[in-house]
C-alpha cells in the first residue's frame, strides 16, 4: 500500500505513483460507489477524488492560519507525509507497515530533486512546472509520468538493495590499474576526440564516466569542467540504471560459467546495437551487428526547441540521443544550480555503461537567464519587506538597472537562442585484520565517496558474509543501523554505540584538516523533525554541515568522514574502538587507492 503524489493547490493531478495493492484498493473502494451500468471512473479521477480533502484542507489551513500539517496517521495506520514546495504539495502514503515517516519524506525531496534534474529552471515556477508535469495531450502526459514512476521505482530498489544509496554516496571501484587503464581511454581516445571532433555541433564533452551497475569504475573531466556535485552524480546514476537495469545475479557470472565465457580471451570485446526506434525502422539505414554505435551529436538548439517529452521518451532508449539534464555548475561567479546539459548512455557490455556528459552551447544564456532570476528574486523579496528606494538597498540592483541590463542581453542574443566486471569493492583483508569485525560503511563525505565490502545476497554470488540468508540477515542489520544513526544526528549526536542481541554497532562523525589532522568535535546541528533528510541526494545536508562547521576554522580545508561498523558482540568494547581508528586511518591511505 504505497503511493506518492503530486497535486496543485486547486486538486489538480501533476503526477502520481501508486504500487498495484494501493491501485486496486482505489479502485474497489470507487467502483463500489458506481451506479449500475456505469463504467468505472478513471484511476486519476478517482485519486484525485481521494485526496481532495487533504489537499484543500492544507490550502485552507495555509490561508487561515499560515501554518500546515507536515504529516498524521489514520486509525488504519495509513501514514501521510505532506510536503508544500511552491504551488506544488508533495503527499507520500503508506499502509503496509514498510516505510516510515522518515522514508517518505526522503522518497518526496528525491522525487523533487529528479524533477529538477529533468526540467530545470522551469521548476522555478509554478505555472510552468504544471504545464510540463500535466501536459495537455493525454498520450504525452501518461509517456511522461511512466518515465517519472519508473525513475522513482528505480530509486525504490536502488535504496532497499544498494549499499551506496543507503548512505548516498558514491561508490568507487578499487582496483587502480585497470581504473587508470580507463581513464586514459576516456580521455584520450574518447573526449579528446569528440572535442577535436568538427561533427560535434558545438557540444564539449565536460565529464565521462564508467559504472559497473552502480559503481564508480572511472570518472575523467575536462579541463574546463566544473566539479560534478555528489547529488546530480548520484542522480544521473538512477537515470542510467533506469535506462539499463543491472541484474547482479545474471549480469556476474557464477564460477560455473567462467570456463564458458574466458574463452573468446582478453581482448575481445563486443558492443551492444544501439535499439531499434521508430527512426531506424522507417530508414534504410540500419544498424549492423558488430557495428560500432557512434554518438551523434544533434544541433542542441533544435533539441532544446522541442517538446520536453522528446527528451522524456520511454524505453527503448537509443544510446546516441542524448538527454537533456539539468546540473549545478560551479565558477569564479558563484554557483549556478540547474545548468542544461546533454547526457549520453551507452551499455558496453551487460552491467557496464559510459556515460558522457556534454555542454551545450546555449550554456552561457542559461547562466545569463539564472543571474536575472536570481536578481529579480532579491528585488521581490526588497519590494515584499518595503525596502526599495530606501537606503537599505545600497549596493544592489534597482528595477530600472535590471530592466536595462535585460533589454541589453536579449538585443545581444541570436535568433537562434531566442528559439527555445566482477571486482569487489574493498581489497581488504579486513575478516584476518579485524577479527570479529563483521561489516562496515567508511564515507567521505567531503567528496561524497564511500566504501564497503560487498553484500551479496543472492545465492549464485558469495560475498565476505557469505550468501544467501546470512548475508540477507546482516543486510537488514545494516540498513536498520543507517536509519538509526540518522536519527541521532538529526538530533545533534556525532557518536553512537549500541548493542543489539549478538551484535555491537558504532557510528562516528569526525572532521579533519587536510593533513589528516582530527579537529576538534563541535556542536553538531539539531534538526526539526521535518525537516529535509539527511543525505547527499535530495538535499546535501553534508555540504551545509561542513559549511557551519568551517567558520571555526578560517583558512582551513575542513573534510568530513563516517564511519558505521558492526562487530560481534563478545569482542570486547576497547577492542572495538581500537577496530575503528585503526579501520579509518587505513581505509583512506594514498597506498591503498591513489585515485581517490
Amino acid at each position: 500500500m504505497k503511493c506518492l503524489l503530486i497535486a496543485s493547490e486547486s486538486a489538480e493531478v501533476l503526477f502520481h505513483w501508486t504500487d498495484l495493492e494501493f491501485q486496486q484498493n482505489i479502485q474497489e473502494q470507487y467502483g463500489a460507489s458506481q451506479e449500475e451500468g456505469q463504467g468505472l471512473p478513471a484511476f486519476e479521477d478517482s485519486i484525485s477524488t481521494l485526496f481532495a480533502p487533504i489537499i484543500i484542507s492544507c490550502s485552507t489551513m495555509v490561508d487561515r492560519l499560515g501554518d500546515s500539517y507536515t504529516s498524521f496517521t489514520t486509525e488504519n495506520n495509513h501514514i501521510y507525509i505532506l510536503h508544500q514546495f511552491d504551488e506544488c504539495l508533495y503527499i507520500a502514503v503508506n499502509g503496509d507497515g514498510e516505510e516510515g515517516e522518515d522514508d517518505l519524506r526522503r522518497k518526496i525531496y528525491v522525487m523533487k530533486k529528479m524533477i529538477e534534474v529533468l526540467f530545470g529552471m522551469v521548476t522555478l515556477s509554478g505555472k510552468l512546472l504544471r504545464k510540463e508535469l500535466r501536459p495537455q495531450d493525454t498520450e504525452q502526459r501518461a509517456r511522461l509520468w511512466k518515465h517519472l514512476q519508473s525513475l522513482l521505482e528505480t530509486y525504490s530498489h536502488l535504496r532497499e538493495n544498494d549499499q551506496s544509496f543507503l548512505v548516498e554516496a558514491v561508490e568507487r571501484l578499487i582496483h587502480p590499474t585497470l581504473c587508470e587503464q580507463c581513464i586514459e581511454f576516456l580521455e584520450r581516445r574518447l573526449v579528446q576526440q569528440l572535442n577535436s571532433s568538427v561533427e560535434r555541433a558545438g557540444e564539449e564533452v565536460l565529464h565521462a564516466f564508467i559504472l559497473v551497475h552502480t559503481k564508480l569504475l572511472a570518472f575523467y573531466s575536462s579541463r574546463n569542467a566544473s566539479t560534478l556535485a555528489t547529488s546530480d552524480l548520484l542522480a544521473l546514476i538512477i537515470m542510467a540504471q533506469n535506462m539499463y537495469p543491472s541484474n547482479v545475479d545474471v549480469d556476474d557470472p557464477g564460477p560455473e560459467d567462467v570456463e564458458s565465457t574466458s574463452g573468446s580471451g582478453p581482448e575481445s570485446f563486443y558492443t551492444p546495437e544501439p535499439s531499434p526506434t521508430d527512426r531506424d525502422s522507417s530508414g534504410s539505414d540500419k544498424p549492423v551487428r558488430g557495428s560500432t554505435p557512434v554518438f551523434e551529436f544533434m544541433d542542441p538548439d533544435i533539441q532544446m526547441a522541442e517538446d520536453s517529452l522528446q527528451t522524456l521518451e520511454v524505453p527503448p532508449p537509443d544510446p546516441s540521443t542524448p538527454r537533456r539534464v539539468f546540473l549545478e555548475v560551479s565558477s569564479k561567479d558563484g554557483i549556478y544550480p540547474m545548468m542544461p546539459h546533454s547526457m549520453y548512455c551507452l551499455p558496453l557490455w551487460p552491467g557496464i555503461t559510459l556515460v558522457l556528459l556534454t555542454k551545450i552551447p546555449t550554456n552561457a544564456v542559461a547562466t545569463s537567464v539564472y543571474k536575472f532570476l536570481e536578481a529579480f528574486a532579491k528585488l521581490e523579496k526588497r519590494l515584499s519587506e518595503g525596502q526599495e528606494g530606501s537606503a537599505a538597498t545600497r549596493g544592489q540592483l534597482t528595477i530600472h538597472d535590471i530592466r536595462g541590463k535585460l533589454d541589453k542581453f536579449i538585443k545581444a542574443l541570436g535568433p537562434s537562442e531566442l528559439q527555445c566486471i566482477d571486482l569487489d569493492p574493498v581489497n581488504l583483508t579486513y575478516l584476518e585484520d579485524f577479527p570479529g569485525l563483521i561489516h562496515f560503511i567508511c564515507v567521505d563525505r567531503s567528496t561524497g565517496q564511500m566504501i564497503a565490502p560487498s553484500l551479496n545476497i543472492t545465492e549464485r554470488t558469495t560475498s565476505e558474509l557469505g550468501k544467501g540468508p546470512l548475508a540477507q540477515f546482516i543486510k537488514s542489520k545494516v540498513w536498520s543501523l543507517v536509519s538509526t544513526t540518522r536519527r541521532f544526528l538529526q538530533k545533534g549526536y556525532s557518536t553512537v554505540t549500541l548493542r543489539d542481541g549478538d551484535f555491537y554497532f558504532c557510528y562516528f562523525l569526525w572532521f579533519e584538516n587536510e593533513t589528516g589532522y582530527k579537529l576538534e568535535a563541535g556542536d553538531i546541528p539539531i534538526l526539526p523533525d521535518d525537516s529535509a533528510p539527511i543525505g547527499m541526494l535530495a538535499w546535501d545536508y553534508y555540504r551545509k554541515l561542513l559549511r557551519y562547521y568551517s567558520k571555526n576554522h578560517q583558512g582551513e580545508v575542513v573534510k568530513c568522514y563516517e564511519l558505521l561498523t558492526v562487530h560481534l558482540g563478545v569482542i570486547p568494547t576497547e577492542i572495538i574502538l581500537q577496530h575503528c581508528r585503526q579501520l579509518a586511518s587505513k581505509l583512506w591511505e594514498p597506498s591503498r587507492n591513489p585515485l581517490l
